[in-house]
């Protein structure tokens, strides 16, 4: 083999686990669950602290389906913008597995947004 093709190949392989190591990174379930529920207003720590307990308690499956049921919950709202500790739970149910709505409510109530239910988290 040349040394040229070498390179290539040595540049190839480190590029491909660079790639997938980025990639890991930005596939950060808690991370992506914190920053969509700051975006409906809830406060930064506790939407980190919702994100970390439903990351570490449910699969990647099952937060998937989550997210699917909160987008699917959200088409033709006339308040997309807003979300509250108890729409969040609600859509939670959706969910046709029963651990969701469950580890939800407990994330949400170990978290500190089940105190005033009407606000945003």
């Amino acid at each position: 083999m040349s040394d040229y093709r070498r390179v290539a190949r040595v540049t190839g392989i480190v590029g491909m686990g660079i790639g997938l190591a980025s990639l890991a990174a930005c596939v950060n379930p808690s991370a992506r669950i914190a920053t969509s529920l700051e975006g409906y207003g809830f406060q930064p720590a506790q939407s980190q602290c919702v994100g970390d307990r439903l990351e570490a308690n449910l699969s990647l499956g099952q937060l998937q389906q989550l997210g699917r049921a909160a987008r699917a919950s959200r088409d033709g709202d006339t308040t997309p913008g807003r979300l509250t500790a108890s729409d969040f739970v609600r859509v939670s149910g959706q969910v046709k597995d029963p651990k969701v709505p469950f580890e939800v409510a407990k994330a949400a109530a170990a978290c500190g947004i089940l105190t005033d239910p009407a606000s945003p988290l």
